[in-house]
């Protein structure tokens, strides 16, 4: 039997996303995009149809997938005029794929909940590579029967998927990988630019370190690009300051502290005015090379 699912929102993490979801039969998907040519060109590959509003997309599905751009966008899409919500049945289960703030995921289950509709919180990480080869690791925030109803569908676009709490668990564990990953791309970007300076050959030098203690995916995938100085694709700088001011916005409310972060986000506003803000978040580099 085949399940009815819309998708809602088709950038560059939506789009291959929702064609995975696609794949291999048992979903009728239907898409949503703020952009109608880019809903168009979706059909146009994965079949399928597009509509023309989120409550549209809500109307009849057993389940609706959200990857927009921000808190806002995403209140829009789920509760706005024309939201989702206003359409879903009762049953049905929203799984927000947006990295946004935990507060939004919690006052959206909350309205949810009211509806008798199911929510989860979502985020991802593994960037446009995993997300177009369906091997993304998703960190998720709700309740325990509404993230079963969802993670066989979750399945066909991740590597890891993993219930980590209430609503807000998953914004909130998609922070602590930010937070990770900030001070990991500012080291890596330190050290090449050290070992450069000092004359050695940064290719050999991160083939030998890689497989020790040292070693990280950010080092793997990163580090020839870094040392070529390329950096016109993935993860754009301007993307990676808005989810560490998430991280940072939620330290103030619960007391954490985040030096690092707070540092590394002051260092990627200097890759912006170097003109780097959809520059691949490895471009700290860029800013030592100068």
């Amino acid at each position: 039997m085949s399940v009815k699912a819309s998708w809602i929102g088709l950038g560059v993490m939506g789009f291959p996303m929702a064609g995975h979801l696609a794949k291999n039969g048992g979903v009728e998907l239907t898409v949503y995009n703020r952009s109608p040519e880019k809903a168009a060109s979706w059909v146009a590959q994965h079949k399928g149809e597009s509509v023309a509003t989120p409550a549209e997309a809500g109307a009849g599905a057993d389940f609706v997938f959200a990857c927009v751009g921000n808190d806002d966008d995403l209140r829009e899409v789920a509760i706005g005029a024309n939201g989702a919500f206003n359409a879903m049945r009762p049953g049905s289960v929203f799984i927000d794929h947006t990295t946004a703030s935990a507060h939004v995921a919690q006052e959206l289950a909350a309205v949810a909940k009211t509806r008798g509709i199911g929510f989860v919180d979502a985020p991802v990480s593994g960037g446009q590579a995993g997300a177009q080869n369906g091997v993304l690791t998703v960190m998720c925030g709700g309740a325990q029967a509404d993230y079963d109803k969802a993670e066989p569908l979750i399945a066909r676009y991740s590597k890891m998927r993993k219930l980590l709490g209430p609503a807000g668990a998953g914004q909130t564990a998609k922070m602590c990988n930010q937070i990770a990953i900030a001070g990991l791309v500012q080291g890596l970007a330190v050290c090449i630019h050290f070992g450069m300076k000092s004359g050695l050959n940064m290719e050999d030098v991160i083939e030998v370190i890689s497989k020790g203690a040292a070693g990280s995916w950010q080092m793997e995938n990163r580090h020839k690009t870094m040392i070529a100085g390329k950096f016109d694709f993935g993860f754009a700088a301007d993307w990676m300051r808005k989810d560490l001011g998430i991280c940072l916005e939620a330290a103030r409310k619960n007391g954490a502290h985040l030096p690092v972060t707070a540092l590394v986000d002051q260092l990627y506003s200097e890759v912006q005015k170097m003109g780097g803000g959809r520059w691949d978040t490895s471009s700290l580099i860029a800013r030592l090379n100068r």
